[in-house]
């Protein structure tokens, strides 16, 4: 019996066999205490299937129950594979509803088929939805108008069910000629959202597990083994050690950082404080969105089990190893003497215990740092002390001497044993005034920590980190290691373009390869379309998502004038982008309303299916150069001069043109021409011409207006 369902036979065994049988087979391939409810939508499914497959008892058919989804955690309730054609069955045992969730439920597994799974691609699949006590059946269908043979999610009760599946039969005039073999072992591929890889690396999958497995190119496994064998050979040898994990966006760096992350600290079905690690960002948005995904499944997987948890008790269990770095690195800085005395931090014994191995430090011994190279400059660090803070810690420390960098390996360092930092580095992401990059790291080892032994990939030439300059700027530290492993080169986010990152790098760039990329990045079916109109945006994005896929808009935390747009910026606060994430279509607060616009503050290390990136006046193509601008917040747009602001303003267009996994629109709009009746603009700060030359550039490289 494949371990893939819980149940597969033809038709002709199906039908010829005992329905306490068939329920007692589901029950010995079934991992985990079956309640009496899905005895009874068993039962149900037996009884109804028994009496609607008959017409089809002599012909080479398959009935599949609970086929699983692999690394996903989905079952679709029964697969149907009848005539070359593929037909989802979700029933809904007792009730006469049909709800918008469980539609989108049996599309979201034909999708995960169309995309997914191997032996699908190619076939005809139909999605049905058949609650037991509805009293009617869909009449009129049609194949999917995107021309991907799904049809759209067919509704049945029971007594119209056989009718139904003939009639798709005669629509598709299919035969018994035709097969499917092998089906349900086919190679699956998927790749999940963060999200959703999240919460299967919480039930102990592995990075590989659930993303695709191809030997040659994905090697997130390969990352996390290297990393954790220098962790082991850090706790065998009392070393100290840093890793550097770099890579494209969307290679999967923050899965390898919660991959080592959970490791480390769950072994053996339990929780190893002793030896764990601590997974530790800045990104606000992100450390929310993760913690409140994973303590939402938690609790509905408890309670599926049976088990009594709140949300409450999930939430505190996640942040175990979910931290926001700022709360990290301020339980370190209560420590220290303050004042600060001739540049040097130290210790104060009176705020601080000294324990036999830890020392004075956390009780990790691993911190994973995500997004390290947006820790902080010393002057943004300095000054941040010198006010007191805004994130809660009142703090002040005048005169701090060191970079963020330089003090949360000082924190490590302050373990008498062994310590290991996972650094995981983002090139050309540093979105933020005052953040450092990956070179501030560097400075700290190859100066004050140079008893640490250095781990990173040899493959860091491309001007995203440091410049191009990381090799030379470690080529005298002798406790450097150069290790391929650490560096993910390919994207995992988008599993149809494997080219999107190359393509958007060279199109910020006028490169001159930037056409030819995005003709390779079209051929693999991911569109990439160019309008003026908001309105044309959002229609296409609500064409495009089917099931619960996920859409949403998004804008620079420059940008200044979308107001004309009916666009409205979504509030930083945390729980604003928790809500803009998980909610679904029927909350008017998640992204899928299209009416709040998130920035590459929040969505950074995020993604969403389909995205529209609304350009504004803020960066503007003129003479195939970047120009950038920042609006006063009353009547013009200024220059932006400083060369690091305009830097961080080219890193927030990558990051939000690096989020959709499937496809984006971007909308340059066409700005306000009117006159008023004096001959003036209308709007001085939305001219057209602000716009124009972008418009014109992204529509000479190939991108089709809609």
């Amino acid at each position: 019996m494949t371990n893939r369902c819980l149940y597969i036979a033809t038709i002709k065994d199906f039908l010829s066999q005992n329905r306490l049988a068939i329920l007692g087979a589901l029950h010995n391939n079934y991992h985990g205490d079956a309640l009496t409810t899905t005895d009874e939508a068993w039962i149900g499914e037996i009884d109804i299937l028994q009496q609607v497959l008959t017409p089809w008892k002599n012909e080479s058919a398959h009935v599949i129950f609970e086929y699983e989804i692999p690394r996903l955690g989905k079952r679709i309730d029964v697969v149907l594979l009848l005539r070359g054609i593929i037909f989802c069955l979700e029933f809904k045992v007792g009730q006469k509803a049909v709800l918008q969730a469980d539609v989108e439920q049996v599309m979201d597994y034909a999708l995960d088929l169309k995309n997914f799974h191997r032996f699908s691609h190619d076939k005809i699949i139909v999605p049905i939805l058949i609650p037991t006590k509805h009293l009617s059946s869909t009449t009129i269908f049609h194949p999917s108008v995107y021309d991907d043979q799904i049809y759209n999610p067919l509704i049945s009760g029971p007594d119209y069910l056989q009718r139904l599946i003939l009639s798709v039969l005669d629509n598709e005039k299919a035969t018994s000629s035709v097969t499917i073999d092998n089906w349900v072992i086919s190679p699956y591929t998927p790749t999940p959202t963060i999200i959703e890889a999240a919460r299967a690396l919480y039930e102990n999958h592995s990075v590989e597990d659930i993303t695709r497995h191809e030997a040659d190119k994905v090697s997130t496994d390969r990352t996390i083994n290297y990393i954790l064998s220098v962790i082991e050979q850090s706790k065998i040898q009392k070393k100290k050690s840093i890793c550097f994990v770099t890579g494209v966006p969307g290679a999967g760096k923050t899965l390898v950082g919660l991959d080592v992350a959970i490791k480390q600290t769950y072994k053996n079905g339990g929780l190893d404080k002793e030896n764990g690690a601590v997974y530790l960002s800045g990104n606000g948005p992100l450390v929310a969105v993760l913690t409140e995904a994973l303590a939402r499944d938690n609790r509905k997987k408890c309670q599926e089990r049976g088990e009594q948890k709140n949300i409450t008790e999930s939430r505190r269990e996640v942040r175990e190893f979910i931290q926001i770095i700022h709360r990290y690195r301020d339980n370190m800085l209560a420590k220290i003497k303050n004042p600060i005395e001739n540049g040097v931090v130290e210790i104060d014994p009176e705020k601080a215990v000294h324990l036999e191995h830890t020392g004075y430090g956390e009780v990790e011994h691993v911190a994973i740092f995500d997004e390290a190279q947006r820790s902080w400059t010393h002057k943004r660090i300095a000054n941040y002390l010198k006010r007191g803070g805004t994130y809660g810690n009142k703090l002040k420390v005048p005169n701090f001497p060191m970079s963020e960098a330089e003090f949360l390996i000082w924190s490590l360092d302050q373990r008498e044993d062994w310590a290991v930092i996972v650094c995981l580095v983002g090139g050309g992401q540093e979105i933020n005034t005052g953040e450092a990059g990956i070179s501030e790291w560097i400075k700290a080892l190859n100066t004050r920590f140079k008893h640490w032994n250095v781990y990173i990939s040899d493959k860091l030439t491309d001007a995203e980190y440091a410049e191009g300059h990381v090799n030379q700027l470690l080529k005298n530290n002798e406790k450097v290691t150069f290790a391929e492993s650490l560096h993910l080169a390919v994207s995992l986010r988008s599993f149809r373009a494997e080219t999107l990152s190359a393509f958007i790098q060279s199109m910020l760039s006028f490169r001159t390869d930037a056409a030819d990329l995005l003709r390779d990045v079209l051929g693999r079916n991911y569109p990439i379309l160019l309008t003026r109109s908001m309105d044309s945006a959002r229609s296409w994005l609500r064409k495009k998502a089917r099931g619960t896929q996920q859409t949403g808009v998004l804008i620079t935390k420059v940008s200044a004038r979308f107001r004309p747009l009916a666009v409205h910026v979504l509030a930083q606060d945390e729980e604003n982008a928790v809500h803009w994430f998980l909610e679904d279509k029927t909350d008017v607060r998640s992204s899928n309303y299209l009416e709040d616009a998130a920035t590459e503050i929040q969505v950074q290390g995020l993604e969403l299916d389909y995205a529209c990136v609304l350009w504004d006046a803020d960066m503007r193509c003129e003479n195939r150069k970047w120009n950038f601008y920042k609006f006063n917040g009353k009547n013009k747009w200024c220059p932006e001069r400083n060369e690091d602001n305009q830097k961080y303003m080219l890193n927030a267009y990558r990051v939000l043109l690096t989020r959709a996994r499937q496809g984006m629109v971007i909308c340059v709009p066409c700005g306000n021409n009117n006159l008023t009746p004096e001959g003036f603009p209308e709007d001085p700060t939305r001219l057209p011409e602000f716009y124009d030359g972008t418009f014109n550039y992204f529509k000479s490289l190939g991108m089709e207006e809609i």
